[in-house]
């Protein structure tokens, strides 16, 4: 079949589709990114303090317990609660995919500060490095590594899970699968789904960049964490 008329016979790779609806799609991608950085970015900064709320053991239990139980809610539910509170709006979406991310990122975050050598810390603590400047100047790059790998998580689940904002009408290219395959269009919803699963890689071939850039002692061989250490206090002086 030409690709003149594929539109006609409804095939599924159809190149005057992409032609044709161009601007659509790119809107379509434009909103899927942006629900995505947003609910990523406001996971990260909830994430964080929670993470150290967790590291004191009468609080562990119920940190991790609750993101746990926000994970298993499904996400038509998710959204149908939050609707009273937002409407029906792009928060609905952010709000419920934010709210599952807290589970992987929390516990990400967790275990990179839980396997900071102590040797590491005492070290810091041997050069008059206080509480804050030990967390943020030792701790927080050293867990750099599991904090990225919750990111890289993360950000591939919200990539999949923003589909499901097409039920309000914000679901990126959701919109578009959901669209087509209630008129069974299938060159529209074979297209939102392989711009969906290239959305998804891109996004986490770039954040293994953005971490190898700022963990480069974890490159080649393998370093002590006394280097480690050193590497970040010499970056931190400079």
């Amino acid at each position: 079949m030409s690709s003149k008329n594929c539109l006609e016979a409804n095939d599924w790779i159809c190149g005057t589709y992409v032609r044709t609806r161009s601007q659509e799609l790119l809107d379509a991608t434009v909103q899927h990114v942006g629900i995505t950085v947003a609910s990523v970015v406001i996971g990260l900064l909830i994430a964080f303090p929670l993470a150290l709320l967790a590291r004191r053991r009468r609080f562990a239990g119920p940190v991790l317990g609750l993101t746990t139980v926000l994970y298993t809610v499904p996400s038509l539910a998710m959204f149908a609660l939050l609707m009273p509170v937002f409407g029906v709006s792009a928060s609905v979406v952010v709000t419920g995919l934010v709210l599952y991310s807290l589970t992987v990122l929390v516990r990400n975050i967790l275990a990179g500060l839980q396997a900071v050598p102590e040797e590491a810390r005492e070290a810091a603590r041997g050069m008059g490095y206080g509480p804050g400047r030990l967390l943020f100047g030792v701790e927080l790059p050293l867990a750099l590594p599991a904090l990225m790998a919750g990111a890289r998580i993360a950000t591939v689940s919200t990539v999949s899970l923003t589909t499901v904002g097409a039920i309000v009408g914000y679901g990126g290219l959701g919109n578009l699968i959901y669209d087509g395959m209630g008129s069974f269009f299938k060159a529209q919803v074979l297209t939102a789904s392989v711009l969906c699963v290239a959305l998804a890689v891109l996004a986490d071939v770039l954040l293994l960049g953005v971490q190898r850039l700022l963990t480069p002692w974890t490159r080649g061989r393998r370093r002590t964490s006394g280097r480690a250490f050193a590497r970040i206090r010499t970056a931190g002086a400079g």
